[in-house]
């Protein structure tokens, strides 16, 4: 039977259909695995980037270029996604989508050369852009159905899952396993798993005669105000999660297991803070949350910098990545109190720092090629304590909360980043979905 679903407002004061929708809590568990999975697939690639490096024998440059082709698979694959989900449905267009991004990886791994390479990741790219705005689609759905904020459970197993495979390709790293038999083990086990799960998902159509909604978004001085924020955070994350294991590897001289490790410890420090933030938050307040998470994370630039030896990178990254963890979350939740149309908005916003994700591994592989790592940190650390001052900008009190209206026009309170990601005609793949799904962080 097919799924529709109609916008609503969540009211955290409101009665759920957790219990009441049995349909729905199968939903959110097959979501959960849909997200591990992509997540995992994630964190065992990034974990066997020194094994590829090393294989093609290239430079931080030359491996800094080509990361960023993924940026453009995915930019130009995204807008045909949405047009999968609309079409076939998202039960099936997920499924389909995930077992493609479990396999792609290893086209890369198996790449003879740097223009292969390059090639390969940007099919990477398409698999990684197409399989992500189904699996937040998804999301939504099920959020919509159960009438309560599901997505930053999401996302959550996303980091967890990313935490596994970076797990997994560590110990693969230190036992001296060729990445194209890991990552074709890995491809096969992950693609059974996301094919089952997927058996629970909604297949979620589109609502009869819903009008298409607009693929692209112009953001708003606003916008591009708090875009600036959330650039700044997800660059220094970009950065630590392409460039740990290289950096432990080529600058602290540290041995191929224990760089692969880096990866695995950024994962896990910035799961641990993505779960801890919406208490913090709640305790500190946003503005006092950033910026003290901006002086941790600059102090984690630093240190990686200037570190020569694996243990002080180690301390640094993890540093880092506790640092950021929360911005981007708040970044979007701020961006929903702007402007007359919050989903615009987010939109907007996300278009700036899912740019930055993009361009931060090239920069840094470009300055480590003309300089060094160290002055590619020194970046990152510029960028992060430029949160400090930015921090207010993120906080409620900062800017008004604009009324949205309903389409027969009557006030909505619809307000923050949550109510507007929902505010959609049916299920289909709008562009804030597209733009917020390429960031899987928790929303505080």
């Amino acid at each position: 039977m097919k799924q529709t679903c109609t916008p609503v407002d969540l009211d955290p004061s409101a009665p759920t259909s957790a219990t009441g929708d049995p349909e729905a809590g199968r939903a959110r568990i097959a979501a959960s695995v849909m997200f591990a999975v992509h997540g995992a697939v994630g964190g065992g690639f990034a974990s066997r980037l020194p094994w590829l490096q090393d294989h093609l024998d290239l430079s931080a440059g030359q491996l800094g270029l080509a990361l960023a082709a993924p940026a453009v698979g995915a930019s130009l694959a995204m807008p045909l996604a949405g047009a999968l989900v609309h079409r076939y449905g998202g039960r099936s267009a997920l499924r389909w989508l995930i077992t493609l991004w479990c396999a792609v990886p290893l086209l890369p791994m198996s790449a003879p050369g740097l223009p292969w390479l390059c090639a390969a990741l940007l099919l990477l790219g398409v698999g990684a852009g197409m399989s992500d705005v189904a699996m937040n689609t998804q999301g939504l759905v099920v959020e919509q159905r159960l009438r309560r904020s599901t997505l930053p459970l999401l996302h959550g197993m996303w980091s967890a899952g990313a935490l596994v495979g970076a797990g997994l390709g560590t110990a693969a790293a230190f036992a001296g396993v060729d990445a194209r038999v890991h990552m074709a083990a890995l491809a096969v086990l992950l693609a059974v798993a996301g094919w089952i799960g997927s058996r629970g998902l909604l297949d979620a159509r589109p609502t009869a005669g819903a009008p298409a909604p607009p693929r692209f978004a112009l953001p708003s001085r606003a916008a591009l105000t708090i875009g600036a924020v959330g650039f700044c955070a997800v660059f220094a994350e970009g950065a630590g999660m392409n460039w740990s294991a290289v950096h432990l590897k080529d600058v602290a001289g540290a041995s191929p297991g224990v760089a692969a490790l880096a990866y695995t410890g950024f994962a896990l420090t910035m799961t641990i803070a993505r779960l801890a933030s919406g208490v913090l938050v709640d305790r500190f307040g946003v503005t006092r949350t950033v910026r003290a998470g901006a002086i941790v994370a600059t102090v984690g630039a630093v240190l990686v910098a200037t570190a020569h030896s694996p243990l002080p990178a180690a301390i640094g990254f993890a540093l880092l990545g506790v640092g950021v963890s929360a911005v981007l979350p708040l970044t979007f939740a701020a961006a929903g109190r702007t402007g007359e149309d919050p989903s615009r908005s987010i939109a907007g916003v996300a278009t700036v720092t899912y740019t930055s994700g993009l361009i931060a591994p090239a920069i840094v592989g470009g300055i480590a090629d003309h300089a060094s790592l160290g002055a590619s940190f020194a970046l990152v650390a510029v960028l992060t304590a430029a949160l400090i001052p930015a921090a207010r900008l993120l906080s409620p009190t900062a800017r008004p909360i604009h009324a949205t209206r309903t389409p027969d026009g009557r006030p909505s309170s619809r307000a923050g980043a949550s109510s507007a990601l929902l505010d959609l005609p049916g299920t289909t793949t709008s562009g804030a979905v597209v733009a917020v799904s390429v960031r899987r962080e928790t929303r505080a």
